[in-house]
């Protein structure tokens, strides 16, 4: 599914994958592009009146990268089009339907996280998704 985005939302969401996942290269950004995505798709949980690229990062207590000197520097040529793979609809496992994730340091990730079952890990981070029945646009 296609989402539609500005040129700012672009730069938002390849800054906000820098500064999230820059540690894990380019599939880890790709990865947590699609949990950005897949919060705009979804019309369910926390995620009911997320209806743009803008509203999912901006989201309250979802993002702590948006306080990272990383997510305050335009973004690169790379991380653009990175960005734009994923609005385009390219998808990453463990984050394919992915809602959440989260980086638990040298710890293993734990079964779920907001009540949603571990779809799996990724270098630094475990990703988490909900039932297909919770949230079938993501699905």
């Amino acid at each position: 599914m296609l989402i539609n985005y500005t040129t700012k939302e672009l730069d938002l969401l390849a800054r906000i994958m820098r500064a999230e996942a820059l540690a894990e290269g380019d599939l880890g950004m790709l990865m947590v592009g699609n949990v950005v995505t897949n919060r705009v798709i979804a019309n369910c949980l926390t995620f009911k009146d997320i209806d743009s690229i803008t509203d999912a990062i901006y989201q309250k207590n979802q993002f702590s990268g948006i306080n990272s000197s990383l997510y305050q520097a335009s973004p690169t040529t790379l991380e653009k089009n990175l960005a734009k793979r994923v609005l385009k609809g390219e998808y990453y496992y463990p984050a394919t339907h992915a809602l959440w994730f989260y980086a638990p340091g040298d710890n293993d990730c734990k079964q779920t996280w907001y009540n949603q079952a571990l779809a799996g890990r990724y270098k630094n981070h475990c990703f988490y998704r909900p039932e297909p029945n919770e949230c079938q646009e993501i699905y």
